[in-house]
């Protein structure tokens, strides 16, 4: 069995399943080269429109997998290709169902999606400093930016976990649901999302990440330039069309 599973439970949508039950999910370099390599595929791929990625029902990712990294050296490290770029470039929305534990390297892989539904037994964490290092792809940035600074610096220097209740009044999620229906829920909003304008998700996701770290005056006026470009395609006129006309749009992502 593969360590990384690609299923397609629908029309436009593909899933991305962490599959080492039996270490929680650890992340070793051959499941981060996976998960790069399916990115980056599924991203560049037209009939997809939307990626879930998940751990499975009872645990996301326990983090990095320590017995690939305990002896490693600067230098090794140095050496490692950016395998988390292929999912935070990914131009398609990405939806993190998350049941269980997303500690470590599994909370960052988390906050590379654009939608976080997590179970009610989810947790959340970055504890790194436990083991004598630091967030090494991206926790202590995407972290502050998504709760603050000070929710942020307590979880960093103290490694503690926070559960999903509390990680979704912080802003760490999207949505809390029971476990069982963390990924029926997932699919139905990636159902949602795949029966929109591909051309409008993909120029609504390009906005906002481009966005978030320029000035407001530049993002708006990216925000300007891509609302602008998107009267260019068949699927704004078919949109616009069909609401007028009280029918269900066809969108065709052209």
């Amino acid at each position: 069995m593969t360590d990384v599973l690609l299923e397609h439970p629908s029309d436009h949508i593909a899933v991305v399943r962490l599959n080492r039950p039996q270490v929680r999910n650890a992340l070793s370099t051959a499941v981060r080269e996976l998960l790069a390599e399916h990115f980056t595929t599924l991203g560049a791929d037209d009939t997809t429109r939307c990626i879930i990625i998940t751990g499975g029902d009872t645990v996301f990712a326990a983090g990095a997998d320590l017995r690939d990294m305990v002896e490693r050296t600067p230098i090794d490290m140095m050496g490692r290709r950016d395998y988390w770029g292929p999912i935070a470039r990914c131009p398609k929305p990405v939806i993190a169902a998350v049941n269980g534990y997303a500690f470590g390297g599994g909370c960052e892989l988390a906050m590379l999606a654009d939608i976080i539904v997590a179970g009610e037994g989810a947790s959340f964490g970055q504890p790194e400093v436990r083991v004598g290092i630091m967030p090494g792809a991206g926790g202590t940035q995407r972290l502050t930016r998504a709760v603050g600074k000070y929710r942020a610096m307590k979880m960093l220097l103290t490694g503690e976990p926070v559960p999903a209740r509390e990680a979704l009044i912080m802003g760490l999620c999207s949505e809390v649901v029971p476990d069982g229906e963390v990924m029926s829920r997932a699919l139905a909003i990636a159902q949602t999302i795949a029966a929109l304008p591909p051309l409008a998700i993909l120029q609504i996701k390009e906005a906002v990440l481009a966005g978030q770290d320029s000035s407001l005056e530049t993002a708006v006026m990216l925000e300007r330039k891509a609302f602008q470009v998107l009267f260019a395609s068949d699927d704004q006129k078919e949109g616009m069309r069909a609401f007028l006309e009280k029918r269900k749009p066809e969108f065709r992502g052209q």
